[in-house]
């Protein structure tokens, strides 16, 4: 089963929601402003493509955080900022399979379904 994580609210997640919609393709949406997230997913995550590609350095969550844990992240707080404020994730995060993508765009949607 396919399982798109973001928030309801972020255009990106509605375009990728939209378009996997329009194609008739099955999947669970997980908001994880609302639903909330597991240290294990995002630990998950964050081993397999690696804190930088998790954590949305252009969101408005990264820039409210203090310097000094912008300027110290690491896997180990990356995983506990993003617990701690899930909005920090990049959107939207696709599982599908064994797979992890992030972000959305019509041409890597088509390639993956």
């Amino acid at each position: 089963m396919n399982t798109l994580y973001g928030i309801k609210n972020c255009d990106t997640v509605m375009k990728a929601r939209k378009w996997l919609d329009e194609k008739s393709i099955a999947y669970t949406f997980h908001d994880v402003r609302t639903d909330g997230i597991n240290a294990d997913r995002v630990n998950h995550w964050i081993k397999t493509l690696g804190w930088e590609t998790v954590v949305n350095k252009r969101s408005t969550s990264w820039k409210q955080l203090d310097s000094q844990t912008r300027e110290n992240m690491d896997e180990a707080t990356a995983v506990d900022a993003i617990l701690l404020n899930p909005t920090l994730i990049k959107r939207p995060v696709l599982e599908k399979e064994n797979s992890i993508f992030i972000g959305f765009k019509d041409s890597t949607y088509e390639a993956l379904f």
